[in-house]
């Protein structure tokens, strides 16, 4: 019962951003999608919609190329890392579950494993894990590279919200080791045991999470592959052209109408 403000309000909103990316999308004279899962939804929301895939991207060369500051402080290790808006409810509510779900399992074999949340804005939700002295809430921070590089896994422990999220990105790009709900990377196509390790239960996240800690070599290699990747399917080298074309078939079918 207490949720049920939230739920409400949730309800609201989402007939609301239905009405509003209807009108959009009828208004258009291209419409994209950063994933195929997202291209669906529009095209469920518009019958006779054919929403072009442009997926998100990054800058891989920024991301494998880092270094951390030599004034970065060291990270307690075992570290690891989430990065995102912390007052954004689906990380709020991941982040959440990890810490009261999870993060008991690790510690208990990891007793000194720390676990870094890492973004602006943190909710007055996270005020316990503030006090937990296993793990860090860091606020906003210059710049999240210096947490990925450095954290011995990365992990998404997401259970709600869409479309295809920059952490994972980021992540990938950096070449870290990841774990990762099934919807945390929803919208990619990686293949689980080869580019990350994907859990949905307390248990099995714990075990993947503990996993990837206690092998090296395993880590590196999942990182390796998600780095490649990276490079080879979202790198904006790979992804500018398709926006491009996209955009020039717009402007060539208005001016063919005159």
């Amino acid at each position: 019962p207490r949720r049920w403000p939230e739920a409400l309000y949730s309800f609201i909103q989402w007939q609301k951003l239905r009405r509003y990316e209807a009108g959009f999308c009828r208004a258009a004279d291209r419409v994209a999608a950063v994933s195929e899962a997202d291209a669906q939804a529009l095209a469920r929301l518009v019958p006779g919609l054919a929403p072009r895939v442009v997926p998100n991207g990054v800058d891989v060369a920024s991301y494998r190329g880092f270094t951390s500051p030599a004034d970065f402080p060291p990270l307690q290790r075992p570290a690891l890392v989430f990065t995102g808006k912390m007052d954004f409810r689906p990380n709020v509510d991941g982040v959440l579950w990890f810490w009261q779900e999870v993060w008991p399992s690790i510690r208990q074999a990891q007793p000194t494993a720390h676990f870094y949340v890492v973004g602006q804005r943190p909710h007055t939700r996270l005020a316990p894990l503030a006090a937990d002295p296993t793990v860090t809430v860091t606020g906003l921070v210059p710049d999240v590279r210096p947490y990925i590089a450095e954290a011995d896994a990365y992990v998404i422990p997401l259970r709600m919200g869409g479309g295809t999220r920059l952490k994972v990105l980021e992540a990938m790009a950096m070449g870290k080791g990841l774990v990762s709900t099934a919807l945390g990377c929803e919208g990619f196509p990686l293949a689980p045991g080869q580019h990350l390790l994907v859990a949905d239960s307390p248990g099995d996240f714990a075990a993947a999470t503990l996993a990837l800690l206690a092998e090296p070599s395993r880590r590196e290699a999942l990182g390796q592959a998600a780095q490649t990747f990276a490079a080879a399917h979202y790198d904006w080298e790979a992804i500018v052209p398709s926006l491009e074309a996209l955009l020039l078939e717009a402007v060539a079918e208005r001016e063919a109408r005159g």
